[in-house]
Order: structure tokens, then sequence, then C-alpha cells
């Protein structure tokens, strides 16, 4: 194991060797990763706090064990507050901790040492790089898996919820189409189910049941009380009927419940798969599933401009102290926030592509950054 820790220190001082790496750069990665820990820890306590005593009455009234609350309940819900705000709290604490550093005139002894202005931005490009590799992992594996576990917690202490969708229209093939009138998410249960097969603009097979679900283990379709109907090429009607018919369908349970949070159980791979099954059938939520797709994504390269931002921001000398870049980069941080908000209204029901919708803010900001960054005194 000793062996091992050398090589890793070995190689880490070949890579700081090679790209430069300063005691100054360590010290502005720490202050910058000790502050945005510490923001974020602070933010999830008061959250958690605020959270307890909210939910304290729900859990002693179900009599749920502090274990079950701790583990089943926190430690899922979490995951998803630090991925929601890390982007903001990164922005805040590169410019409370550079504010700081440039009122004590330690960034004019950076520049008296002969580091430039782009240099001494090295340690927080890092720095992001590795927050924003957080976050990936976070959006796309972590979070998913917890939104998952947290729901189910909420499912067998909270109550069975009657999370129900009428009126499916899905298609199921080039050539066929799947009506439900309701499915129960809970049940798993849906009710009058039509299937309808085509056949140069003609049906030729219909499938009526008062009830279907899906059995898990057989990866198949349970249709109880059915009426089949096949039109023969002689325009010959055949009538078949039964308690119970099983078949395969190019659907899943999942495609029946229309939830634009079901996205956000899934892990980036899945999704992928989701959104393509969605577009096939013309799901009227398929720009929902495609803007949490893409924020998987543009979130996390949104705090490498911030981060960038935050620098251009708070690293001039202010008479006026801290505060003053505090206040800016909170209306910067609000502003992002609005135009993120805006963007996803226009994508959902505007006829804004998802994509442009959910990058939209990063372009914006990118450009502010790159003028900001060229205004900065160096």
């Amino acid at each position: 194991m000793m062996k091992g820790f050398g090589r890793i220190k070995e190689f880490n001082d070949r890579v700081r060797e090679k790209i430069g790496w300063k005691i100054i750069d360590s010290y502005l990665l720490r202050k910058m990763l000790g502050t945005i820990v510490f923001a974020i820890t602070l933010l999830m306590t008061i959250v958690v706090v605020f959270d307890v005593s909210e939910n304290i009455q729900r859990f002693m009234n179900h009599n749920i064990p502090a274990k079950e609350v701790i583990v089943g309940y926190y430690f899922n819900f979490i995951p998803y507050f630090i991925n929601l705000f890390i982007p903001l709290f990164t922005f805040i604490s590169v410019i409370w901790f550079t504010s700081k550093l440039s009122s004590r005139n330690e960034i004019i002894s950076i520049f008296d040492n002969g580091i430039s202005f782009n240099r001494m931005l090295v340690p927080y490009v890092v720095g992001a790089l590795l927050i924003m590799l957080l976050s990936l992992v976070l959006a796309n594996f972590i979070v998913p898996t917890t939104n998952g576990k947290l729901n189910d917690f909420k499912y067998q202490y909270f109550g069975r919820r009657n999370v129900t969708t009428t009126y499916l229209h899905i298609k199921n093939s080039k050539n066929s189409y799947v009506f439900v009138e309701r499915w129960d998410k809970m049940e798993g249960i849906g009710y009058n189910f039509t299937y309808e097969e085509f056949d140069n603009n003609a049906i030729r097979l219909k499938i009526s049941a008062q009830t279907i679900d899906y059995d898990e283990e057989k990866k198949v379709w349970q249709l109880h009380r059915f009426t089949r109907r096949v039109i023969t090429p002689e325009h010959e009607e055949i009538i078949t009927q039964g308690e119970q018919f099983d078949t395969v369908l190019n659907i899943l349970p999942r495609n029946l419940y229309q939830d634009a949070f079901v996205s956000e159980t899934m892990s980036y791979k899945e999704l992928r798969q989701f959104i393509r099954e969605e577009r096939m059938r013309g799901s009227s939520l398929l720009a929902n599933y495609q803007i949490e797709q893409h924020k998987r994504l543009a979130n996390p390269m949104g705090i490498l401009i911030m981060t960038l931002l935050g620098v251009s921001v708070s690293c001039r000398k202010s008479t006026r102290g801290v505060g003053v870049h505090v206040f800016i980069g909170m209306g910067l941080a609000f502003s992002f926030i609005f135009l993120q908000q805006i963007s996803t209204v226009f994508s959902v029901s505007g006829g804004l592509p998802p994509v442009l919708g959910t990058w939209f803010p990063n372009i914006i900001f990118l450009i502010i950054t790159i003028v900001m960054l060229r205004l900065t005194p160096k």
C-alpha cells in the first residue's frame, strides 16, 4: 500500500512539475474548494433543519424509526439539493474568497511576483473542473438513484397515493397504436385497453380488454376479459374472447405513466433510451425529458463559466469592501436563475428547442464572462 501511495505521489509531482504548478496555485485551490465545501455544508444544514421542523410530525405519526429517517430519507434527500445548488454556491464562494484576497492586497502581490492574470486563473479552472466532475457524477448517476429511493420511502411510509394517468394514446410501432383510458401507477393496472393494428390504412387487428397489467418475470402484458378481432384479407371478421391473453408490446409500464419527474430517477443512459422511445410514441412530455437530459450537461458546464465570471467580478479591489462584490454577484446569480426559468418555460410551451432553451443561459453568460475578463484590470 505504501508503494502505491508513493507511485501516486511521484505521478502527482511529475504532473505538477510539467504544468508549472506553484505553491500559490495550491493556496488558491485550497481556498476555493474549502470555501465551497463550507458554503454547501452550511446550506445543507439549514435545509435539513427546516425540513426536519416541517416533517417531524409526519415522521412521528407514521412511527418511522430514526435510522430509517436518516438513512432512507435524508441520505437520499441531501444529494439532490447539493447538485441543485452547487453552481450557484460555487459562484458565490469564488466571489467571497477572491474579494477577501483582493481587499488584503493579495491579488496585487500575486501580480507583483510576475504572475499574470491569465496564469492566476489556472487554479480556479482546475477547481471548477473538479467541481464539474463531481456535478456530472451526481447528476447522471447518484441523484437519479437517490431520487428513486426517496420516492420509495415516501410511498412506503407516507401512504400510497392514487397516481393515475387518463386517456393515453401511444404509438406502439409504425402501424400499431395503444389506447388506455386510465393507468393506475401504484397498482400497475390499466383500464379499458385497446390495441389496433393497421395495414394499408385499414384496420386488420383489434384487441380490447377491461384491464391490463405487466408480468415482470415473463416480460409480457396480461390482458384480462379480452376480445380479439381479426379482419382477414377477404374482409371476414374472426372474434375470440376469453378471460386472459398474454402478449408482447413495445411499451413498458413507465411509458403509460406520463410524469415529467420520472426522468429524474433515470441514469443518463436510461434517459437517452427513454427519450428515443417517447419520441417514437409522440409523447406530449418529450420536451420535459429532453430538458432534463440537457440540464445534466449544461449545469456542470455552467460551473466553469460562473467560476470565471466570479473571478472577473471580485478581483478588483473596492474601497467599499467585499459587500459590493457580493451584491453584484447575487444580482448576476439571480439573473442567471431567472434566465434559466424563462428559457425552460419557452422550451416546454413556447416552441423553443429544448437544447437551445437549456444551453441559452450558459451561452449568454459565457459572452458576459468573456467581456468581463477582457475588461478586468491585469
